[in-house]
This record gives C-alpha cells, sequence and structure tokens, in this order.
C-alpha cells in the first residue's frame, strides 16, 4: 500500500488549493501551472531569461537595504532567491554595492540574473568593470546599464562608457546592455538607440517618480498624465525585441497603502509590456506580500 503521509507544508498547500486561495507558494503554484513572480521569462528578444520578480538593492540609493546591515541584508538576498526570485538589480552608487558579493556568496551562479549600473564618465570603463566583478565575485555580469541618463543627448556624454560595455559584451565580460532613464526625452532616445539592449524603465499608474517632459529634474512630483507618455515609448520597446524591466512600481516606497501597492503591482502585471519588475525591500514580510499580489494578479490576466 502506497504511503499517505504528507509533511505539513504539503497539507497546507493542498489545503490552500482545494479551498480557493491565492496563497500558494511560489513552487506550489508553478507546480500547478499558474504563472508565478517566480518564473523565468524571456528578456525580450536577448535570449536571456530573468525572475519576474527581481530583488531591488537601491531604495533611496541603497540606504534603506544597508540599514539592515550585513547580516540582514545577505538574509534579504537568500530569502528572495529562495521565494524563486533570482533576479538581483543594483548599482555602483548603491549604498548596498559592497555588501552584494558577501550576499550572494555560495549561491549557484547560473541561477542568478545580476544587473549592475554604472554612473558617471569613469576615466576607464573597462576597469571599472573588472572591480563590480571583483566585488560581486562573479566572473561575468549579466546586466550593465548606463545609469541614470537625463539628457536628450545622453549618448554623446555617455559615448566612452558605452564603447567600453560593447567592448566588454564582446569579451563576454557582461551578456547585455542597457540604460536607465530618468527623464521623458532621455526615454525617447534610448528607445532610437539599437545600441540598447534593456531599458529600466520607471512607471506606475499613479505616475509617482515617473518621466516626465521635462529633462532638468529626475524626480519630479507625482502626475498620472505622465504615464500615457512613457507607456507610449515601453510599446515601442517591445516592437524592437528590447527587455523591458520595471522600476518605481512601489513609487520608491512611497506607497503605504497596500491598496496602491496593489493597483500598481496589477498594472505592471497585467499591461502586457513589462518582462520584470524590480523592487527594492526591506523586510521578507514585504517580499512575501509582492509575491502574493503579483501571483493574484497574473491569476487574473485571461
Amino acid at each position: 500500500m502506497q504511503n499517505q503521509s504528507i509533511s505539513r507544508r504539503q497539507f497546507i498547500e493542498r489545503t490552500a488549493a482545494l479551498a480557493g486561495g491565492v496563497m500558494l507558494s511560489p513552487l506550489a503554484a508553478r507546480a500547478a501551472g499558474k504563472k508565478t513572480a517566480a518564473d523565468q521569462v524571456p528578456l525580450g528578444k536577448t535570449g536571456l531569461k530573468v525572475s519576474r520578480l527581481s530583488i531591488g538593492c537601491g531604495t533611496s540609493s541603497g540606504h534603506v537595504q544597508q540599514q539592515l546591515g550585513v547580516d540582514g541584508f545577505n538574509r534579504l538576498v537568500r530569502y528572495a532567491y529562495d521565494q524563486g526570485v533570482t533576479t538581483i538589480d543594483i548599482a555602483q552608487s548603491y549604498q548596498t554595492h559592497a555588501m552584494l558579493g558577501d550576499a550572494i556568496k555560495g549561491l549557484p551562479r547560473e541561477k542568478i540574473f545580476l544587473q549592475t549600473k554604472m554612473g558617471g564618465v569613469p576615466e576607464n570603463p573597462l576597469a571599472e568593470i573588472d572591480k563590480y566583478r571583483k566585488i560581486y565575485g562573479v566572473d561575468y555580469i549579466d546586466s550593465l546599464l548606463v545609469h541614470c541618463t537625463i539628457a536628450p543627448n545622453w549618448e554623446e556624454e555617455r559615448k566612452r562608457v558605452m564603447d567600453a560595455m560593447q567592448e566588454a559584451k564582446e569579451k563576454k565580460i557582461i551578456l547585455v546592455h542597457g540604460v536607465s532613464c530618468h527623464s521623458l526625452p532621455a526615454l525617447k532616445r534610448s528607445v532610437e538607440l539599437d545600441w540598447v539592449d534593456i531599458h529600466l524603465v520607471r512607471v506606475n499608474p499613479q505616475g509617482v517618480a515617473m518621466d516626465t517632459p521635462r529633462s532638468d529634474t529626475w524626480n519630479a512630483p507625482s502626475d498620472e498624465s505622465h504615464v500615457p507618455a512613457v507607456m507610449e515609448q515601453i510599446k515601442l520597446m517591445k516592437e524592437k525585441g528590447r527587455g523591458v524591466i520595471g522600476m518605481k512600481i512601489i513609487g520608491e516606497g512611497r506607497f503605504a497603502k497596500p491598496e496602491d501597492r496593489e493597483k500598481s503591482i496589477r498594472f505592471a502585471m497585467q499591461c502586457g509590456l513589462l518582462d520584470c519588475v524590480t523592487i527594492g525591500f526591506k523586510s521578507t514580510a514585504e517580499i512575501d506580500e509582492a509575491i502574493q499580489k503579483i501571483n493574484a494578479a497574473l491569476a487574473d490576466v485571461a
């Protein structure tokens, strides 16, 4: 006779499923054939895959995550990984930049998608990339972005950086390159440039910290009228086969009300234009909530 005993975890998951609940673990949800935050999804036409949810390490330039301390930050990254959140978004300018190597040490490199960013115009960008690899303890970086472009002619300002990234890509030191924008003129220009593989785009339906028509500010007041112009550019990105990652999904932490977080996550999951979203977390409870809300939003997509 077959052994009918099941673990307590299996019992809870099966009971929730029978009750029609949405709080299945990521592994159980995937096993049931449901779309989840932990799915490995194509990143545009790059040939690479990312987890649908990415853990961001730069809330308020990473101060929020840095305040967790080394042990707290490590636990947060490891907890996300255990839930299937294997995409990590960081940058040289974040306070967590030097902390990440310890946080991912010992994790299977091939299962992590590591995205980082280079700001400014360093004298020797290739040497900077080597520093990043050493700090993170990796041989290669999956995605490297030109960080925080604002000017409409940003590619002229960052040409040395872009050339170095292209060389690094040819050497397979990085796999793809792209840009994060902080103004609508910069965003529009990024769509026009064939050099861009990946776009990291500020997006939420409330219009908080969105790219605006002005190129002299990167942190404009909330304005829902900015949303259509940004979404129009994202459509063009998708048409060109670019990888599109949404950021500021929680309004840079300003969405204190659960209903605001749910509204934004539903928008991101149901617009059909974002491959992945990155959210900065400061606790495992926030990771759990984001996964639950993403899974629920995906379940409602026909």
